[in-house]
């Protein structure tokens, strides 16, 4: 069986979603194929049900920081089923009713590229003007001796759990394992998070690891930084991971957070002219093209691994698709880890600024002390913002926070570096009071003329 399309897109996660949405609204003729369930990996094992169980935990830790208020039990049973819900109980019938609904033809199964515009799909071949793949990406497995015999989760079995377990071990300090380590912690289990780096979240600035490390210790996890795990050894019905130095840790579960990699393992990148890296992601140009008729988005690219990228990805595809020369821009893309405080990133670090050659000048502001609004939102308020400016150019390059609803406002930033926006306008500003956003004026007073 073969049949044509004008376009056939390969995965439907966030990223493939949103190209596939504006292809039909355009009208063109597609094809979307899917090996597990259209939504992705974000919609039904990341974001949306690790956000949906963190939110609980996080409103139980505020109650007991605000006045007046005597901190909530969370009722598991009840929080699993609405986790359920909102994953739609592993089940996407509607969304393929959906999009067969609005002419296009779903391909559940793998699919493999066996030249440009060819898409293999068992027994069926989809023949298409262009392909699009968004395949993702996957949980990487660190190569440590004993691992296979211990019991080990990935992202899917910590955001699908049915039970709390008594003890966990998370390999890796960046935002999956502070984020499900926090939450695991805050529901009764012994947690101990490892990190190879020096510092927890490792991509950001030192100060957000730091402060990070201090809300995590205040929930009881013991975190170890600066060391790896190069053995597990079976003890009764638990683990002992034995470390590159320090004590070993006992524990009942593994879960592992030490990264993905693109997904492109027999996908056929080379057969339809695409080109791999190093990593095994699709190398893509500004258009987001990965060869003649083939363009590639999200986790699949290894340009960025966020949810948020791989639907601006799509938006840049489908607009190219449609006949609009569309460039990717990067700049200005936010970075959130959902603990509670949240932490919240934008822009290059100092010394990345630096090493580039520009002269820049850092800020950092303590809110307590800077603006009213957190001392309105809980009793012995925190939370802190760092600036990156370059001096010469007087616009900001970076910033971060470590700070309540840090996801929300950071995009401020996010607008500033992304428009260039001076920062005589920064400062000029009026903002809303009280809110965690005037903080961005204390912070530029400094460069304030």
């Amino acid at each position: 069986m073969s049949e044509r399309f004008d376009v056939v897109v390969v995965g439907l996660g966030p990223g493939g979603e949103v190209a596939a949405g504006k292809l039909l609204e355009a009208g063109r003729h597609i094809a979307v194929v899917e090996h597990e369930l259209i939504g992705g990996e974000c919609a039904y094992w990341a974001c949306i049900p690790s956000k949906t169980l963190l939110r609980a935990t996080e409103v139980q830790g505020a109650t007991g920081r605000v006045a007046g208020m005597a901190v909530p039990t969370v009722e598991w049973p009840a929080l699993r089923d609405y986790r359920d819900y909102m994953v739609r109980h592993l089940d996407d019938a509607t969304q393929v009713d959906g999009y067969r609904g609005r002419g296009a033809t779903v391909v559940k199964g793998t699919a493999r590229l066996d030249g440009p515009g060819r898409v293999v799909v068992g027994d069926e071949v989809l023949e298409a003007d262009d392909v699009v793949i968004a395949t993702g990406s996957e949980p990487i497995r660190p190569p440590i001796e004993g691992l296979g015999g211990a019991e080990v989760w990935t992202n899917r079995d910590a955001t699908t759990l049915r039970e709390i377990p008594e003890r966990v071990a998370v390999i890796g300090g960046s935002a999956v394992g502070v984020e499900l380590g926090q939450f695991l912690a805050r529901m009764g289990a012994r947690v101990t998070i490892l990190e190879r780096s020096e510092q927890l979240i490792p991509r950001e600035h030192h100060r957000v690891g730091e402060l990070a490390r201090r809300a995590l210790e205040a929930d009881g996890i013991d975190v170890r930084t600066g060391v790896e795990a190069t053995r597990v050894l079976r003890a009764g019905s638990a683990s002992v991971l034995e470390l590159s130095s320090g004590p070993g840790v006992e524990t009942d579960v593994i879960l592992l957070a030490s990264g993905r990699r693109p997904r492109t393992a027999g996908l056929g990148v080379e057969r339809a002219g695409g080109q791999l890296d190093e990593r095994g992601a699709a190398v893509v140009d500004q258009h987001c093209r990965a060869g003649d008729r083939l363009w590639a988005i999200g986790d699949v690219t290894g340009v960025a691994l966020f949810t948020h990228v791989a639907m601006y990805q799509g938006r840049v595809v489908a607009a190219n698709l449609c006949g609009t020369a569309r460039v990717a821009r990067y700049e200005g893309i936010p970075r959130v880890v959902f603990c509670d405080p949240e932490v919240a990133a934008v822009g290059v670090r100092p010394d990345a600024a630096a090493a580039a050659g520009i002269e820049v000048a850092t800020h950092e502001v303590e809110l307590a002390d800077a603006i009213a609004r957190p001392w309105t939102y809980q009793k012995e308020p925190g939370g802190t913002l760092g600036v990156v400016v370059d001096v010469g150019r007087r616009v900001l390059l970076g910033a971060w926070a470590v700070a309540p609803l840090a996801g929300e406002w950071i995009h401020q930033a996010a607008l500033a570096i992304r428009a260039e926006i001076p920062i005589e306008v920064l400062v000029d500003q009026v903002a809303q009071f009280p809110t965690y956003a005037e903080a961005y004026l204390a912070a530029l007073e400094p460069w304030d003329r």
